[in-house]
């Protein structure tokens, strides 16, 4: 019995690496496992007509064994080598190899704290996988966000529902501006106008709860439950009730945040999410979610358009559109509604709450300046006098620029055929997938200096033109903050959100003193702070309230 040679079966892996698996970076994983399994049975049946060797359970044993060693090593050896097209751009040595060390780093929740290190060591160009860039500069944000800039990549891909209508965040860009325009009427300052009366009525429940407990509470719970119902009535005309309720009845932010920390991860190995799909039971969670959302949404149905909620605008009630939206697009976009607002927002409120008690100067100004604006007895949620809380808004702009509510977003792609893009000055490959992060920018000392890394809200302050810090001067680059991404595809909540925010911390400071728990440890909280495409605290905020 003969062997098989060497050096055949390298030759084989090295043709099959070259003339498939690098032509086609994204294979679907059942074709990927095919062909994996299928081109060693090709060489082996090859040889053996040959008279190269002769089969057996040994001899097919190793040559698999083989030919998946030396696919392994022409894959590394490309990647690593100046042949490679992203191999002017610096980076990890573990990330020029394999996508898998940056979905370890997104399972931990500190992606967005790995892209900042790696462009304060490599500069504004990383290479943060084989195939993708991290970009850490202002001038990149039009050429890639902007009109015209680049499609949705990967990252988008792995996260979309295979098998039913697509949310607005994965469309490309065509169906995504015909899909916005649904949106955009109901964000406008119109129907703000109408939402304004759901977060009141929301927000009040929500004080009304809170006064309830003496002792310590999380006030993460609770904004989560404010935040999923207000967008429970928003999207669908009501349906949550977790504030009535006191708990998460239906599971729903529980697979929520399960959904986050898998989807986030698989995000980055598109594969591996295939083949997780090929599991029975792990779409269980994912599939109750949908029917939730569809439950909600018949029973909106139902109830027609007597409210210009968002699903009103979603399922064009009013007949603008040439064609009548699918309902299962509307049911789509209005669990997206549900997934990017409710939580998003929430967490940004605990963060805003949490930086004005970790400095009492802070949380004096704001309340000094909310009770300057509106005297006693006085609505504090009347919005038309927001526009007066200028030290207010500083904090919040201050609060989204060290916490944005999704800090490292997902790819762009130069698309294949296009023979590439000049992004920032520098040619870009085509089929590079590239990155923009909020939480990059909003960290670097050349858009926002000094303090970089404090809570200093007098940044955002047009009268604040000294720094406190000798000999540098006040940078503030507007450009370079994206909290709510950019261009035409940017966060269409983005201005509900400012309004959420503005309303419950108005109304959470002119009824209550609020404190940190005793012995509530900062910097285990600060620390828990994790990037699972929403920034979020995994530990509870523990506050005391007191009545005014």
């Amino acid at each position: 019995m003969h062997s098989p040679l060497p050096v055949h079966l390298l030759c084989f892996a090295i043709a099959s690496h070259l003339l498939i698996f690098k032509r086609f970076a994204v294979l679907d994983f059942g074709l990927a496992v095919i062909l994996l399994v299928g081109l060693p049975g090709v060489f082996l049946a090859g040889a053996s007509k040959l008279g190269v060797l002769e089969l057996g359970l040994r001899v097919v044993f190793e040559c698999y064994i083989q030919y998946y060693s030396f696919l392994a090593l022409s894959i590394i050896s490309y990647r690593l080598s100046p042949f490679h097209r992203l191999h002017s751009f610096p980076g990890p040595l573990i990330c020029r190899v394999t996508n898998l060390w940056i979905a370890y780093i997104a399972f931990t929740g500190r992606h967005h704290q790995y892209l900042s290190e790696l462009h304060r060591k490599y500069g504004d160009f990383v290479r943060v996988g084989p195939e993708e860039l991290s970009i850490g500069t202002v001038d990149g944000i039009v050429d890639v966000l902007g009109i015209g800039g680049l499609p949705k990549g990967k990252f988008y891909d792995s996260i979309k529902n295979k098998e039913g209508p697509k949310s607005l965040n994965v469309l490309p860009p065509e169906e995504h501006a015909k899909r916005r325009r649904l949106w955009n009427r109901g964000m406008n300052s119109e129907s703000l106008t109408e939402y304004e009366i759901m977060i009141t009525r929301r927000a009040t429940q929500l004080m009304e709860r809170l006064s309830k407990d003496d002792g310590p509470i999380n006030i993460i719970k609770w904004l989560d439950y404010f935040s999923f119902d207000f967008v429970g009535d928003m999207a669908f005309g009501g349906g949550f009730e977790l504030l009535e309720a006191g708990c998460d009845k239906e599971g729903i932010v529980q697979i929520m945040e399960i959904f986050m920390v898998a989807g986030f991860t698989i995000a980055h190995v598109p594969w591996l999410g295939q083949a997780i799909g090929y599991i029975p039971f792990t779409s269980g969670p994912m599939q109750k979610l949908r029917d939730f959302g569809t439950r909600i949404a018949t029973a909106r149905v139902e109830e027609g358009s007597s409210k210009k909620d968002l699903w009103y605008h979603l399922t064009d009630e009013a007949g603008l559109e040439k064609e009548k939206p699918l309902k299962e697009e509307a049911v789509s976009d209005g669990t997206l509604a549900i997934n990017a607002g409710a939580d998003t927002t929430a967490r940004a409120i605990a963060f805003l709450l949490f930086l004005l008690l970790d400095d009492p100067i802070h949380m004096v100004r704001v309340r000094a300046e909310i009770n300057s604006v509106f005297i006693k007895g006085e609505n504090v949620l009347n919005t038309s006098k927001y526009t007066s809380l200028t030290y207010l808004e500083a904090c919040i702009n201050e609060t989204l620029r060290l916490y944005p509510p999704v800090p490292t977003n997902g790819t762009r792609k130069v698309q294949e055929g296009s023979g590439g893009r000049v992004v920032a000055g520098r040619f870009i490959p085509e089929g590079t997938e590239i990155l923009i992060a909020p939480y990059v920018l909003h960290r670097n000392p050349k858009y926002f200096a000094p303090h970089t890394d404090d809570f200093w809200p007098d940044r955002w302050l047009v009268s604040t033109s000294t720094t406190g810090v000798i000999g540098e001067e006040k940078v503030l680059n507007m450009n370079a903050f994206i909290p709510f991404s950019y261009g035409p595809q940017n966060c269409a909540g983005r201005n509900l959100a400012r309004l959420e925010i503005r309303m419950i911390i108005c109304l959470l400071l002119s009824q209550f003193e609020v404190s940190l728990a005793e012995n509530f440890d900062k910097a285990a909280w600060l620390d828990s702070f994790c990037d699972y495409f929403v920034m979020r605290a995994t530990k509870p905020l523990d506050v005391v309230l007191k009545k005014l």
